[in-house]
């Protein structure tokens, strides 16, 4: 199947530290074992959220800045390194996977510079006759430990957007990273402790979803961060409503394209962040809405870019798409466009069943039905739908018909009319001329409806994982002014 060397680097954690039964990590493409790494139990968990609670109050700000810095330097020395396990684990294409570690060190960066930055207010107390004499400021304080739970598709820099805020922030963290995927987590908390995290700040947690639960109930936890399917995190909210659960979950990713637009642009654009990690991203784009003077240019340039994709090994350079996370993942996807086909979509690239390695052929389905599975739900797979419209109205109707509400995306030439469709789009996203894939790592990031109830970014994150105290302190009374 590949005659790649498939191995990860030489003493590469395994959480050996751990009490339970060591369990193999599979190749996402090959399926074979490359590691084995033990898994936690109740007891790890117990005794994780102890150690992480003596570290409240935590070690002081420029320290842990000091730490973010540090370990966003080593990453960077090990950029190889971690794209290569990435490759591996997550079966994401090793170009990709290296664009990963690169914004991992980014989060890393952007973390630091909220440690550092952290600052309360002056609160205009004396404004009233009670508050007379009176002076008023809040600060900041860290929640206390956070509980993160992770997927597999950024196995990596999803861990540095829970562990990097946290630490920010002054929060311990306990991290259930995606069973698929535990060995870039793994990797990310021993470049931390190596950056002089303290021992027990932060502990990775690979396990099952018991352990999972362990950590959403523990009742030293006050806050779950969860990034996953919306089914699982309201699940995890309704289990613990006296909890902060801050919840970034799915989106059935639409693009609006004008008949005014650079239609050549838009193509080439969908076309790569449609396939990007053979579709494995919250916002990867699923649906594309294109008036129709401009539909029969842009699916056939669509097609064009899309047939020109290679399909393989992620751990050959020259692959653009590799494997779904496993074999039931595409077996869902071909059902999913076979869904579509039967109420009268047509593939034009794609649509064949799965090769080695569980891969599925990008696919493009033209003429999609509004109640196809691919017009609502999120797929997780490389396929897109498009579908003629009359007017950019019906645009916005159909994108929002979505119960998700991540980020959209609309092509136009007449920035106004797209600044206000933007305002009637029902996202936390709305990128203009640029597909609704793009995510710089600072910026705010998140959804409404179905699509979660937080921002992340570590601005965004370090604010919802920390608490205001007021501190009033009486003055002597002024009697130069009475």
């Amino acid at each position: 199947m590949s005659t790649v060397p498939r191995n990860i680097p030489e003493g590469w954690p395994l959480g050996e530290e751990l009490n339970g039964p060591a369990v193999a990590v599979r190749d996402a493409f090959t399926g074979e074992a490359i590691a084995q790494v033990r898994q936690a139990t109740l007891d790890d968990v117990t005794n994780a959220v102890e150690a992480a609670r003596t570290y409240l109050p935590p070690p002081r700000a420029a320290l842990r800045a000091a730490v973010l810095d540090h370990a966003a330097m080593l990453v960077r020395d090990r950029i190889d390194d971690f794209a290569q396990v990435i490759a591996m684990e997550a079966g994401k294409p090793l170009s990709q996977a290296r664009g990963e570690v690169t914004r991992c060190i980014d989060t890393l960066i952007h973390s630091a510079v909220e440690a550092r930055t952290l600052i309360g207010e002056m609160r205009p107390i004396d404004t009233t006759v009670a508050g007379a004499n009176k002076l008023a400021f809040v600060v900041r304080e860290p929640i206390g430990v956070v509980g993160a739970i992770t997927p597999f598709n950024f196995p990596l820099n999803l861990v540095a957007h829970k562990i990097g805020p946290a630490i920010a922030a002054g929060c311990p963290v306990v991290l259930k990273p995606a069973p698929q995927t535990p060995l870039s987590a793994l990797g990310l908390a021993a470049v931390l402790e190596e950056a002089g995290l303290p021992t027990g700040m932060l502990a990775v947690l690979p396990g099952d979803v018991e352990v999972g639960q362990a950590i959403v109930s523990h009742p030293h936890i006050p806050l779950i961060s969860f990034t996953g399917s919306d089914r699982v995190g309201n699940a995890i909210r309704a289990s613990v409503p006296a909890k902060q659960v801050l919840l970034e979950l799915g989106n059935a990713t639409p693009v609006i394209v004008a008949a005014d637009a650079d239609v050549d642009d838009a193509a080439r654009r969908v076309a790569r962040s449609a396939f990007t990690h053979a579709g494995q991203s919250c916002v990867s784009v699923q649906r594309v809405y294109v008036e129709r003077g401009a539909y029969e240019r842009f699916t056939g340039r669509l097609s064009s870019e899309v047939a020109g994709l290679v399909v393989g090994d992620p751990l050959e350079e020259h692959t653009d798409v590799g494997p779904l996370i496993n074999q039931e993942a595409a077996n869902r996807v071909l059902d999913i466009i076979q869904d579509a086909v039967a109420k009268g979509g047509r593939v034009i690239v794609g649509g064949s069943g799965t090769a080695a390695g569980g891969t599925v052929r990008p696919t493009v389905v033209a003429e999609l039905p509004a109640n196809a599975r691919l017009a609502s739900e999120e797929v997780f797979g490389p396929v897109v739908g498009v579908a003629a419209i009359e007017d950019l109205e019906e645009g916005v109707a159909l994108a929002n018909a979505s119960p998700f509400g991540l980020q959209a995306g609309i092509f136009t030439g007449k920035v106004d009319r797209a600044i206000v469709l933007a305002r009637r789009l029902e996202f936390g996203g709305v990128l203009i001329n640029e597909t609704p894939t793009f995510r710089a790592d600072q910026m705010p990031y998140g959804g409404v409806k179905q699509s979660g109830n937080t921002r992340e970014g570590p601005h965004s994150a370090v604010y919802a994982m920390s608490v205001e105290k007021l501190v009033v302190i009486q003055l002597p009374e002024d009697r130069s002014s009475s």
